[in-house]
């Protein structure tokens, strides 16, 4: 398997994320290192975020000043062992202990690169604290808060993955295509679009697990109008209740995934190695919302999620489509047709 960036920060990209790392391997090489890199780097700051058993202050903290050194605002980073020693994933502890790798690995780009790598990073650290701060630790156990409001939804969803619709756009015009003034604002709303679709799925497919450790990001005010509340979602026989507003998201995510496949579109002919980058999780993404459909998502003990056979069927299919004149479309619309 080849190198994807360097030694250091390809072992750590392939050991912390089993659904991104199949998608990277696509990338053309302008920006795979750039996009890799930021994934890392956002990786560190959710590993720092999500750590459970911790105080809601050391985790602040922590978060911010690594925030402030990889901006350059601060020098030193904070110790991170006793964060990495609370970690239940050991791959997650030894990213905490390999963060002067990561920050390091910034310096092998261009500043523009950086600086797009940055301003992304700066958004999702601004949602994580954001998120701290309104629900505290995902320490299990604990009271349940929900999201306050469809608003509050969409900037969330933003902050953690619309924005990397963003960088990743950017870095396409930067680097691999050229578009017109007035497409490329089209392309960028659709980038966003493509992020936020991700998601959702992760928001719906993750209720059960969200609501253990005392967090909904399904808005209260939503919850309200359909006579619920966020403990509601604890009993799997609620769902029946819960259906409407559950497919109404599900809707959502599907106009967002079609919004997706229209910014595929707009990638060039010759640009297959970026079609195929964007393609996959969006084949992933359909399959899974049909799977969500299809499941008790409100059942603790029902993990609703795609196979790595599944994957592996989804990536050979990919490999052909690439090969065949058209074929990226044509099976980015039977997927659709068939879920």
């Amino acid at each position: 398997m080849p190198v994807l960036v360097n030694e250091k920060i390809d072992a750590l990209l392939e050991t912390t994320s089993r659904s991104f790392y199949p998608t990277l391997k696509y990338l053309p090489k302008k920006t795979r290192g750039q996009i890799g890199l930021l994934y890392l780097l956002a990786r560190v700051a959710d590993t720092i975020a999500d750590t459970k058993n911790a105080e809601t202050a050391v985790l602040l903290d922590h978060l911010q000043k690594y925030n402030d050194v990889v901006q350059g605002r601060e020098k030193d980073l904070p110790d991170f062992a006793e964060l990495a020693a609370l970690q239940g994933n050991e791959h997650e502890a030894a990213l905490l202990r390999s963060v002067s790798d990561v920050v390091e690995g910034l310096q092998a780009y261009t500043e523009a690169d950086q600086e797009r790598m940055l301003a992304c990073l700066d958004i999702i650290v601004g949602g994580q604290i954001l998120d701290l701060q309104r629900f505290g630790p995902a320490n299990e156990g604990g009271a349940i808060s929900a999201l306050a409001s469809e608003d509050e939804l969409e900037d969330y969803t933003f902050r953690v993955a619309g924005c990397v619709g963003v960088f990743w756009t950017s870095m396409s015009l930067a680097h691999l295509m050229e578009l017109p003034p007035e497409k490329e604002a089209l392309f960028m709303e659709r980038g966003i679009r493509f992020g936020k679709a991700l998601q959702m799925i992760n928001i719906l497919r993750d209720i059960p697990e969200d609501l253990r450790f005392g967090r909904c990001y399904i808005p209260e005010s939503a919850l309200h109008e359909h006579g619920l509340v966020a403990t509601d979602l604890l009993d799997e026989t609620n769902l029946e209740a819960f259906r409407p507003l559950y497919d109404r998201y599900l809707d959502l995510t599907n106009e967002h995934l079609e919004a997706a496949t229209a910014y595929i579109n707009m990638i060039p002919e010759t640009q297959f190695r970026l079609k195929a980058s964007c393609m996959l999780p969006v084949l992933v993404g359909q399959r899974t919302v049909t799977l969500l459909r299809e499941g008790n998502i409100l059942n603790s003990d029902e993990r609703i999620k795609v196979t790595r056979d599944e994957m592996k069927t989804y990536a050979r299919k990919l490999l052909r489509a690439l090969l065949i004149p058209g074929g990226v479309r044509r099976l980015l619309e039977k997927n659709r047709d068939v879920h």
